[in-house]
């Protein structure tokens, strides 16, 4: 019994294999009192988080680990010939157990990273590395996988051939193929990165949490609105503290810099937003050098001239020329746009008798003012009528009307933490489809942002199929003493951003892990997420949920109008602030030399051809840009970009032919959602949309100087 868990994999993968079977090995008894290495007697086996403790996860990992290790011997020592069911099916199955405990672990360490975590984080983060290292540049390992993919292929399917070419290209993209002194190299490299993306993400975390502003006088705070005293006062009672305290968190922060005239206090909290991890205690100068610095050296070491090149042979756009010229042709057609933006806000705030230049910290200030006025569309106006259980249920709502998805909230099933509600997901036919856990709400704990996670993902193995566990985690305005959570419209679009994240998770088909859900070019994993923000702005989806939530009168016509109306307010400022992020990113991954300058002068220097608003000496945003560098973006932030233009082209579909159209919403999870990574992803597209995607299409939407 004890040895179970460890085998579970391996006698899985001698029934799949067909009259290759895996032989035995030693295998390291299991710790079964450890919540997290039993068997989970749970609701379709969800992790049973209130067993689970601190002091279990480190010698959970390190078993999961010596598993692991066991399992690859025992494909190594195999005595049989290599073939695709005994070395390529038995790599799919490998660290089922680490998966799972491994998948646990990271999920909490974004929503619940407490020192305490992090320390073990720093712990059994190169255990990881180093495991990964010794699978990946095992030469007897690949000389059998190596095996395999030059024999013939007659006789696998097309999905199996996809995984054999995956499973191949991830090993020599791995280091594999390299000599023995430049494997010990690649270790080396990968290593050092590791340490420094965990270390980076860690310290713009504290230095997000380490800066609050704590206002006393009620007169620096009498002209915010309601719900925006009420959230910084809420916070203030939470720390200790008397009054009204704002933090860097995007609930407590966006609405002070949009709301507040006072300039001092704005650019004060602006300025520490945008330095935060740039010098202090919690600085990531020195991190950053030593992250794009031992990037390059690991693709210079695999035979690429930057770490752009490496990445983007295994996306979609191949190569950096098609990046550089995508995000060159965006700024080209917006950019003058952008400007006039710029300059509209700087006039009207001139006309309201603001003197100077208009600075960074004075921007959502005026943006606001004058959004209200020409659209009467302020904050205030729209989040009465979207409550966040409201907005929920128009979600659900949608997923139903589009793909016959139920959504059956359930407290049989644990939650990670107390704000976490969870979901059984299944289909029109009561087929299960997935376990779903929200977390709406920010904590010191929770890194900023919104994501999508899950803690295990779909398969079949020997006909048995297995369900992935989604989560979506986000930083939404906190209910008050006297309010619900009231969402603004930037927060409802977000929502429905990483629902769409969520439905590619919850409608992943096939037999592989890795090639189902969200296993995707990443310059593609956005076009599920971004087509779900389209219906945001639709009246016919509005009208079904969206009301008042003291009156429960449904959201005037006029306000809906309205927010139709503003879709592409300040759209070209919108995409070149967009367009500077991808620039930086290309800019920090196209080194072909070891930088060792100033990281602000760098980032200037990058981002200076879509600059818009003035430059602020002493601030740069890559020091706390945790997408590129320790977020799985490197050479890959153009991707939502990418993935704006593939979903303007793919959403206009649902505009000919009606949003809730069943027979569109059929062919986009058919092609879409549910095919995950098995076929190239252009493949894709076209099957659904019937043509390659232009980036005109994205132009056209943003219906500039209209």
């Amino acid at each position: 019994m004890k040895k179970f868990l460890c085998m579970m994999a391996i006698s899985a993968m001698a029934v799949s294999c067909g009259d290759q079977s895996i032989p035995q090995a030693n295998y390291p008894e299991l710790d079964l009192q450890n919540p997290l290495l039993a068997e989970w007697d749970t609701p379709h086996q969800t992790p049973p988080f209130s067993k689970i403790e601190l002091e279990h996860f480190e010698p959970a990992i390190d078993a999961a680990i010596a598993c692991a290790r066991a399992e690859i011997e025992a494909i190594v020592t195999n005595p049989a010939k290599p073939t695709f069911g005994n070395t390529i099916v038995a790599l799919e199955r490998n660290g089922e157990l680490l998966g799972r405990v491994s998948g646990v672990f990271y999920n909490l360490m974004g929503t619940e990273a407490t020192p305490e975590m992090q320390e073990v984080a720093q712990r059994i983060q190169p255990k990881l590395t180093e495991l990964g290292n010794d699978i990946s540049l095992n030469p007897a390992l690949f000389e059998r996988v190596k095996a395999v993919y030059e024999k013939s292929k007659i006789g696998l399917s097309k999905i199996d051939k996809k995984l054999l070419e995956d499973t191949y290209k991830g090993f020599a993209r791995s280091g594999a193929a390299l000599s023995e002194e430049d494997k010990e190299l690649y270790r080396q490299y990968s290593n050092e990165l590791s340490a420094l993306t965990l270390q980076f993400g860690q310290n713009a975390l504290k230095a997000t949490n380490a800066y609050t502003l704590n206002i006393t006088d009620p007169k620096q705070v009498e002209e915010l609105p309601d719900f925006v005293k009420e959230s910084l006062a809420a916070e203030a009672k939470a720390r200790g503290e008397k009054g009204w305290t704002v933090t860097l968190q995007a609930p407590s922060y966006v609405p002070f810099l949009t709301y507040s005239s006072n300039r001092a206090l704005k650019e004060q909290l602006w300025k520490a937003s945008n330095s935060r991890a740039l010098g202090g205690e919690f600085d990531n100068s020195e991190v950053i050098k030593g992250i794009v610095n031992t990037r390059l050296k690991i693709a210079n070491l695999l035979g690429y001239e930057t770490y752009a090149d490496y990445v983007l042979e295994e996306r979609m756009a191949e190569n950096k020329a098609t990046v550089n010229g995508f995000l060159e042709e965006l700024l080209t057609a917006t950019k003058e746009y952008a400007d006039q933006d710029y300059k509209t806000i700087s006039e009207y705030a001139a006309s309201k008798g603001f003197e100077g230049e208009l600075m960074p910290w004075d921007w959502a200030y005026y943006n606001e003012q004058y959004k209200d006025e020409k659209y009467a569309l302020s904050d205030e106006v729209v989040k009465p009528y979207f409550k966040l259980e409201n907005v929920k249920k128009g979600v659900f709502m949608l997923a139903n009307k589009l793909y016959g998805l139920n959504f059956t909230e359930t407290k049989e099933i644990e939650g990670y933490h107390e704000e976490t509600t969870v979901y059984e997901v299944t289909d029109k036919n009561g087929r299960h489809m997935a376990v779903l856990y929200l977390d709406f709400h920010p904590r010191a704990t929770k890194r900023a942002g919104a994501w999508m996670t899950d803690f295990r993902g779909s398969k079949i193995v020997d006909g048995v199929e297995t369900r992935p566990l989604v989560s979506l985690v986000m930083n939404f305005s906190k209910p008050t003493e006297t309010k619900p959570a009231l969402l603004t419209f930037d927060e409802v679009e977000t929502f429905l951003h990483e629902f769409g994240h969520g439905l590619h998770g919850i409608l992943a088909e096939g037999e592989y892990g890795s090639m189902t859900g969200t296993a995707v070019y990443r310059d593609f994993v956005e076009l599920p997420s971004q087509i779900m923000e389209n219906w945001a702005t639709e009246k016919e989806f509005l009208d079904l949920w969206a009301e008042h939530y003291e009156t429960g009168e449904k959201m005037p016509a006029e306000i809906i109008d309205r927010i139709v109306a503003a879709q592409n307010y300040l759209a070209a400022y919108a995409n070149v602030r967009q367009l500077s992020f991808g620039m930086s990113d290309m800019a920090w991954h196209t080194l072909t030399e070891p930088f060792e300058g100033d990281v602000e002068q760098f980032e200037q220097q990058a981002m200076a051809p879509t600059q818009v608003l003035p430059v602020v000496a002493g601030t740069a945003m890559a020091p706390a840009f945790t997408h590129i560098f320790s977020g799985g973006y490197a050479a890959g932030y153009y991707g939502y970009k990418w993935a704006e233009v593939l979903e303007a082209d793919a959403f206009s579909m649902f505009k000919e032919q009606g949003i809730f159209n069943e027979e569109v919403a059929t062919s986009f999870r058919e092609n879409i959602l549910s095919k995950g990574g098995t076929e190239h992803p252009m493949d894709l597209y076209v099957k659904f949309r019937g043509h390659k995607p232009a980036t005109q299409a994205l132009i056209d939407k943003m219906q500039l100087g209209k």
